[in-house]
C-alpha cells in the first residue's frame, strides 16, 4: 500500500499542468468557492450505486485518499480535494479517472 501513496503527487495542481490532467476527466466541474472538483454520477438503482461506492472504498484506502461524498438513492455525489494540500492534486486526479472508470 505505501507504493500507491508514491505514485502521485500531493502538491497543489495549478496552471497548465492543472487544465491539462483534469481536461482528461469527463463531466467533473471545478468546486466555486473552494479549490475541488466534483462530479454526480447516477446508476440504475441503489444497488448499482451502493456497488459503485464499495469498489470506490478499495481504492481509495489503497491510495489512502478518500472522497467526500453522498449517496441518495441512485445518485452519489462526489467532491475531491487533498485537504492536507488545501486543493486538487493528482491524488483527486486519479481518484477521479477511477471513478469514471468504476461507474462504466
Amino acid at each position: 500500500m505505501k507504493a500507491a501513496r508514491s505514485l502521485y503527487s500531493r502538491s497543489l495542481l495549478v496552471g497548465p499542468q492543472r487544465q491539462n490532467l483534469l481536461g482528461t476527466l469527463t463531466d467533473w466541474h471545478e468546486v466555486d468557492g473552494r479549490d475541488a472538483i466534483a462530479k454526480t454520477f447516477r446508476f440504475a438503482n441503489f444497488d448499482a450505486a451502493f456497488r459503485f461506492m464499495t469498489r470506490v472504498a478499495k481504492e481509495a484506502e489503497r491510495l489512502d485518499h478518500h472522497p467526500e461524498w453522498r449517496n441518495v438513492y441512485n445518485r452519489v455525489e462526489v467532491t475531491l480535494a487533498t485537504h492536507d494540500a488545501g486543493g486538487v492534486t493528482e491524488y483527486d486526479v486519479a481518484l477521479a479517472a477511477f471513478m469514471d472508470a468504476a461507474a462504466s
